[in-house]
């Protein structure tokens, strides 16, 4: 798996599908907050009029020169929930992200948040 410290390098280069097709470019890491491990990434898509964030899952990507390689196909990933480019991803819409790509979802021991941005 890709260090956080390294992913944060990686802002703003390219994100391909499991074929290298490009879906956007990486915005933001989320991490899972038992493990504090990278677990979701955010990929700017859309036209500069209307992008949007949508999220993708970090397990099994793979860093090749100058792009992410994710292990989802691209239409899944463009079908993703998202937030606007400016907005944080509600507690109660984080069950959807994981629904979409057919990921368990639980919260922490005391109802706590499975995501948070870093």
């Amino acid at each position: 798996m890709i260090e956080i410290a390294d992913l944060r390098e990686w802002r703003e280069h390219d994100v391909v599908d499991e074929d290298g097709k490009k879906i956007g470019t990486l915005e933001s890491v989320y991490v899972d907050t038992a493990t504090d491990e990278p677990s979701f990434a955010t990929v700017t898509v859309g036209v500069l009029s209307r992008r949007r964030l949508v999220f993708v899952p970090l397990d099994g990507t793979v860093a090749g020169p100058g792009y992410l390689k994710v292990a989802f196909p691209r239409g899944l990933v463009k079908d993703a929930p998202s937030i606007g480019t400016d907005d944080v991803l509600p507690a109660e819409d984080e069950p959807a992200v994981f629904a979409h790509y057919q990921l368990e979802y639980a919260t922490g021991a005391a109802g706590e948040r499975r995501l948070a941005r870093r």
